[in-house]
């Protein structure tokens, strides 16, 4: 099939047909069932004095845990959410060995989970962690603004104890993670409406760097780096206001009204897009594709793109 590409908003390429068209996929507009958000260092401080409250700490290195966490803190490296697949490094596990895991380490399905990061550079790990749990129907999910930096700025309490949390039974049914497949992006390209958001940094989107067998971006892909959406607050970073980031989308032809797929190199940039607009912002209909870059660039019968915007 014959592509051509049309300009639906200011800034924006979508993705349109040459000849016969296809309504995106029907879960594409199903909502999620529970929609996470953040929440402030105040906030958390309060709810931690009102009773226990569930922290996952995502830091990346476990050292960093060691040395002091959040009281209550259990440890989980994001690494353990994924693994290779017909070869694919990175992809999602199965809902049962999710299940297993978050139920080993005590994670309630009906009280508040609070997931920080380092507050830095890695908040793409905390809402990885949170598009999961909300891919569970899970009501209660927070990512801590500014991280664990701002938490230790502000002088807050830190412990090196383990919390002894007892496991619980973490359901294994439904998983409906928001996300789409490389056969969901193919459709797209034949669908009219559909836009691509790719959230790595922009030398990456260029083709100027990146780890992967080809470099570039997937054609008529809009960069919107996911670090853009943060400003620095004491150590961390924090969200932008909304208004500011309702701004800076809509700029890019990236609005509500879309059906809207992030990728990255692994899903976990993208989770970050995903957070910021279906979140925060309400966006309705928003996916993560898993495959990313990693998938896409092996895959020499795919086009790539060079270039800036």
């Amino acid at each position: 099939m014959q592509r051509t590409w049309s300009r639906c908003l200011p800034g924006a390429l979508c993705l349109a047909a040459a000849c016969s068209s296809s309504p995106p996929p029907s879960d594409a507009a199903t909502p999620a069932v529970s929609l996470p958000r953040t929440v402030s260092t105040d906030e958390l401080a309060t709810w931690m004095r009102d009773g226990p409250i569930v922290l996952v700490d995502v830091r990346t290195d476990v050292f960093a845990y060691l040395q002091g966490h959040l009281p209550g803190a259990a440890y989980l490296n994001t690494e353990t959410l994924r693994a290779t697949r017909g070869g694919i490094p990175t992809r999602l596990l199965d809902a049962g060995t999710y299940a297993a895991l978050f139920s080993r380490m005590g994670l309630p399905f009906d009280r508040r989970v609070v997931i920080y990061s380092a507050g830095e550079t890695r908040n793409i790990d905390a809402t990885f962690l949170a598009w999961l749990l909300a891919g569970f129907g899970h009501a209660q999910v927070f990512v801590l603004e500014g991280g664990f930096f701002n938490w230790q700025l502000e002088q807050r309490p830190v412990v090196g104890e383990y919390p002894r949390l007892a496991e619980t039974r973490f359901p294994a049914e439904p998983f409906r993670p928001e996300q789409a497949s490389l056969e969901d992006l193919q459709r797209a390209f034949s669908g009219d409406g559909v836009i691509l958001v790719d959230a790595r940094p922009p030398d990456q989107y260029a083709g100027e760097a990146g780890a992967q067998l080809r470099h570039g971006h997937i054609p008529g892909a809009i960069n919107h780096y996911w670090q853009d959406d943060l400003a620095l607050e004491g150590f961390g970073y924090v969200w932008k206001p909304r208004e500011q980031l309702r701004a800076s989308y809509a700029a890019q032809g990236i609005t509500p009204d879309k059906d809207i797929i992030a990728y990255c190199n692994s899903a976990t940039e993208a989770s970050h897009v995903h957070f910021t607009l279906r979140y925060l912002l309400g966006y309705p209909r928003v996916r993560v594709y898993v495959g990313s870059w990693t998938e896409w660039a092996e895959r020499k019968d795919l086009p790539i793109e060079v270039g800036k915007p």
